[in-house]
């Protein structure tokens, strides 16, 4: 018995990482609220005058349409739902949630509190305000949502006394969570800190 195949149309969704896919084409990795990780080709995309190519930047909130019934979907349509004008220094940041997003979701399961927890992040680091609160509030989501949750009440992400605190306490769930395996932006990050040694007077 065949699969049905489904249509999907104007659902709220992130590119999160793309790669080339034939001469034309690229696979797209979305995040989506309402179907979590999928993952599809989008044909053609690679064209000058493909009507796909301009949407399909990651960090950008988008509406997208898509078809298909195996793991791999068809994209059919991606239009921009608003900008987020992000600053050099944030990347880091939205590179290390992806990442995230990456190992720890299984495909097309669906998290909107995850999702709507990373559109208020990336809306926090658009309008340049300190990662640290955004982050963690990220984190801890995405460990309820997993099932790695801390045993506690929500704290106040903001608190700055408390951050260090909380930051230990979230990355050493994360870590658990992850098996030991280091996260590759964590690892740029220690390297720049390596390399920034003060300058000698």
């Amino acid at each position: 018995m065949s699969k049905r195949v489904l249509r999907i149309l104007d659902t709220p969704g992130y590119v999160l990482h793309t790669t080339a896919w034939r001469e034309t084409s690229l696979i797209a990795q979305i995040f989506s609220r309402d179907h979590g990780w999928v993952t599809m080709v989008a044909k053609g995309a690679k064209r000058p005058h493909s009507l796909l190519r301009p949407a399909l930047s990651v960090f950008q909130p988008l509406l997208l349409s898509w078809t298909g019934a195996g793991e791999v979907k068809t994209l059919i349509r991606a239009e921009c739902a608003g900008v987020h004008a992000l600053p050099g220094s944030a990347m880091m940041s939205c590179w290390y949630m992806n990442e995230l997003l990456f190992r720890l979701l299984p495909h097309e399961d669906s998290h909107p509190a995850l999702f709507d927890a990373y559109v208020i992040a990336m809306q926090r680091l658009a309008a340049g305000e300190s990662a640290a609160g955004a982050l963690r509030r990220f984190e801890w989501i995405l460990l309820q949502e997993t099932g790695y949750g801390l045993d506690t009440e929500e704290p106040d992400f903001d608190d700055v006394q408390r951050e260090p605190e909380l930051r230990v306490k979230l990355r050493g769930r994360l870590s658990e969570h992850l098996a030991g395996k280091p996260l590759a932006t964590r690892q740029v990050l220690m390297s720049l800190q390596r390399y920034q040694a003060p300058k000698s007077s």
